[in-house]
C-alpha cells in the first residue's frame, strides 16, 4: 500500500486526489493550512491530516518527519498547493508577485527537499509537481503566475535527471481550466492600466466569468493523475484537459517551425573546431 503526501488538500485538485486515493485504499498524508477543512477525510480511510503552511520551511520539515514516523516513508509527493494572480505584467504589484512565487515555486522546492532524503534512502519514490498549461505557454493577465509555473517546470526537468539514477521519478502535471476554486481565489492589483483592457483586462474578466463553467472535471483529473503515477511507465509530463493538449501541441509545432527556419543561424555561431 503506497503512502501519498499531498499539499493543499482543503479544496480543488488536492481534495479530489486525496478522496480518490482513500476510496482506492491508499494511505494519505493530507495537509492544509486549516485542518478543520480536511477533518472529514479521517472517516474515509487511512489518513493523517496535518496542518501545513507550505511557505513555512520549519512546518514543512515537521510535517514530512511526522508522515515518515507514522507511515514509515513517503512513496509519492504531490505538490499541489498554489495560488493565482490576475494582472498584466506592468500592473503587477511586486509584493503580491513574491507571495505567489513563495507558494507556487519556493514552497514546492522546500517540500521536495524535505522528502528527498527518505526517498534516496529507499531508492524509490515519485515526485508529482502540479504546474499548469501556463507552465508551458504564457497567457495574458497571468504572466507572473505562468512564470512561477515555468520555474517549477524547469526545476522538475533538472531534478528528474538528478534523481533518476536513484530510483526516483519526477512528473509534472499541466492542467488547463478546471472547476476548482483557483479562479475565484486569485488576487488582482489595486490599480489597472486602461491600455491593457483589451488583453489582460479581458482575460481577467473571462477567468472570473468562467467560474463553475470550466471544461475540466477535477474528479476525473484526480483519477487520471493516480493512474499515470501507478502505470508501468509513468509519463514525465501529464497534460490534463482538451485545451491543455491542444495548446501544448500547437506550441510545439510553432517552436519546431521557427527553430527549423533559423537552423543555419543557430549552427553558424560555434567557434571552429
Amino acid at each position: 500500500m503506497a503512502t501519498w503526501f499531498i499539499t493543499g488538500c482543503s479544496t480543488g485538485f488536492g481534495r479530489h486526489i486525496a478522496e480518490h486515493l482513500l476510496d482506492t485504499g491508499h494511505r494519505v498524508v493530507a495537509t492544509a493550512r486549516n485542518t478543520a477543512k480536511i477533518a472529514d477525510l479521517a472517516s474515509q480511510g487511512e489518513v493523517l491530516p496535518l496542518e501545513l503552511d507550505v511557505t513555512n520551511p520549519a512546518q514543512v520539515r515537521s510535517a514530512v518527519a511526522r508522515a515518515e514516523e507514522e507511515f514509515g516513508g513517503i512513496d509519492v509527493l504531490v505538490n499541489n498547493a498554489g495560488s493565482g494572480y490576475f494582472a498584466a505584467v506592468e500592473e503587477s504589484e511586486p509584493d503580491a508577485v513574491r507571495r505567489m512565487f513563495d507558494v507556487n515555486f519556493f514552497a514546492a522546492a522546500d517540500v521536495i527537499t524535505a522528502v528527498l532524503p527518505g526517498m534516496r534512502r529507499r531508492r524509490s519514490g515519485v515526485i508529482v509537481n502540479l504546474t499548469s498549461i501556463g507552465g508551458l505557454e504564457g497567457f495574458e493577465s497571468v504572466g507572473h503566475y505562468c512564470a512561477s509555473k515555468f520555474a517549477l517546470e524547469g526545476l522538475s526537468d533538472a531534478l528528474r535527471k538528478e534523481v533518476a539514477p536513484l530510483g526516483i521519478g519526477v512528473m509534472t502535471v499541466e492542467p488547463s481550466a478546471f472547476r476548482t476554486e483557483w479562479a475565484g481565489s486569485a488576487a488582482e492589483p489595486a490599480e489597472v492600466i486602461d491600455d491593457y483592457a483589451p488583453t489582460a483586462g479581458a482575460a481577467r474578466q473571462a477567468y472570473r466569468d468562467s467560474i463553475g463553467k470550466q471544461a475540466g472535471d477535477p474528479a476525473l483529473a484526480a483519477r487520471a493523475l493516480v493512474r499515470a503515477v501507478e502505470s508501468p511507465t509513468p509519463p514525465q509530463r501529464l497534460l490534463l484537459g482538451n485545451e491543455a493538449y491542444d495548446t501544448a501541441l500547437a506550441k510545439l509545432d510553432r517552436m519546431r517551425a521557427e527553430f527549423t527556419a533559423q537552423e543555419s543561424t543557430a549552427r553558424g555561431v560555434d567557434a571552429p573546431a
